[in-house]
């Protein structure tokens, strides 16, 4: 049977390493910004990004060394995203992953300034090159590149932040709130598992459906974490629940009920190991990670 804790802890290690020493090389001339940055983007974490990213490019044949940068840079982008969501001027928490949020730890603008550098250093990191790199390598990299800016940017993550804070006290339809999740979390997710799969050299076939994969989970996550912030523990959490309802935000669990919403994230997940139907065992890893996604406690 697979162990998919196992599996996990052997790719977080994984980002982990390879994120410690990108962070590591800063200059000691910027140490505030370099400790702050740290102090969020090594706080812990599932590392789900990364860990799909690392986990598509070996189904499809690649290996680590071709995905590693983007996966950190994926992480990075996350990382600076909950930066700025935990800021007074957006959701105003204290506490993320089981630490003070990187404004209450150093200040607004520290925080504020950190959350900038991760996104810049992401795509520093994604656009670094060798001589040997080969030209196709390379429009390959390019088009990453693409997917991941789209999904970070105003029309992905940024377009749902806005959405979600403009939502606030209004009543979201259900095609509405799939919408602003889509935007909000899915998309990140989805150029996670696209970026594996176009650098680890996947077939236009496999890259289609594994891209379906991601883009089922990345809506699972979302409607796993409404249901989380209705019944999850702080403790294990590491950060407040309630905080939706507090704020008078449109969820799944608002709109239909905690046990709807179960049945949709079940049925997300479903359709996502519908979309790996081509592929043999070696995508065990990607199945066993839609069904963690919504039956996770943080």
């Amino acid at each position: 049977m697979f162990d998919l804790k196992k599996y996990l802890i052997e790719k977080q290690k994984t980002v982990n390493r390879a994120l410690e020493n990108i962070i590591r090389q800063e200059s000691p001339l910027e140490q505030r910004i370099v400790s702050a940055m740290r102090h969020s983007l090594m706080a812990g974490g599932k590392r789900l990004r990364p860990v799909l990213c690392l986990s598509v490019a070996e189904i499809v044949g690649g290996n680590e060394d071709q995905v590693l940068d983007a996966a950190c840079s994926l992480e990075m982008i996350h990382t600076y995203s909950l930066i700025h969501d935990d800021l007074p001027a957006m959701d105003d928490d204290d506490m993320r992953r089981g630490k003070q949020t990187c404004h209450i730890a150093f200040d607004e603008a520290t925080a504020i300034l950190a959350g900038d550098a991760l996104l810049t250093m992401a795509f520093e990191l994604l656009s670094k090159t060798n001589n040997l790199i080969s030209p196709d390598y390379a429009f390959k990299k390019l088009d990453v590149i693409r997917k991941i800016a789209s999904a970070a940017g105003y029309t992905g993550m940024i377009a749902g932040q806005m959405t979600d804070i403009l939502s606030e006290g209004e009543n979201l339809d259900m095609e509405e709130l799939k919408i602003l999740h889509i935007a909000k979390t899915g998309v990140l997710i989805e150029a996670s598992v696209y970026a594996g799969a176009v650098l680890g050299d996947g077939t236009p076939d496999e890259i289609k459906m594994l891209t379906e994969y991601g883009r089922y989970i990345g809506l699972a996550f979302q409607v796993a974490d409404d249901i989380l912030n209705v019944e999850g523990d702080p403790e294990i959490m590491g950060k407040a629940v309630g905080t939706d309802r507090t704020r008078n935000k449109s969820t799944y669990p608002s709109l239909m009920g905690v046990q709807k919403s179960k049945q949709f994230a079940e049925k997300l997940v479903a359709d996502s190991l519908n979309a790996l139907e081509m592929f043999d065992k070696k995508a065990e890893p990607l199945r066993a990670i839609a069904r963690y996604i919504i039956e996770r406690k943080k």
